[in-house]
């Protein structure tokens, strides 16, 4: 029988550690990326990455034409107050933001693709379709 020796256990738990960091974390601890061409400044104001509603899926035009028109929404949680947990966004008072649910063909729930609004009435707006791990900036047309 084999005897236990106690660098093999300081071994595996090295490797686990070594495992563990190279694993995607949730947001707030790595953000990814914002799609190429797509994003906002840090402070929320516009940036050159700032896009037009034109480049939202379909799905996120139509939600955007609810918040416009003031609703009906088809969910209850639309308009509901974003907390902007994971503090992507810039930072605001509690109650400025407001999330809104972009449907997603073929889900059989809400999905993870989102509008939110900053203001009232609304000033800026953010698109999200990973829930809330990374947010689009994009511009309002007339």
């Amino acid at each position: 029988m084999r005897t236990f020796k106690p660098w093999m256990l300081l071994a595996v738990l090295a490797l686990a550690v070594v495992w563990w960091s190279q694993l995607p974390h949730r947001a707030g601890t790595v953000v990814p990326a914002p799609a190429p061409g797509l994003g906002s400044a840090a402070d929320g104001t516009s940036s050159p990455d700032t896009v037009s509603e034109e480049t939202l899926p379909p799905e996120a035009r139509a939600t955007l034409q609810l918040i416009k028109q003031g609703g009906p929404f088809p969910h209850r949680q639309d308009g509901v107050v974003f907390g902007n947990y994971e503090g992507l966004l810039p930072s605001q008072p509690r109650g400025f933001y407001h999330e809104y649910t972009v449907d997603t063909p073929g889900a059989d729930n809400r999905g993870t693709r989102r509008i939110i609004t900053g203001g009232n009435p609304p000033q800026v707006y953010y698109y999200t379709d990973d829930h809330y791990h990374s947010f689009r900036r994009f511009q309002v047309d007339s």
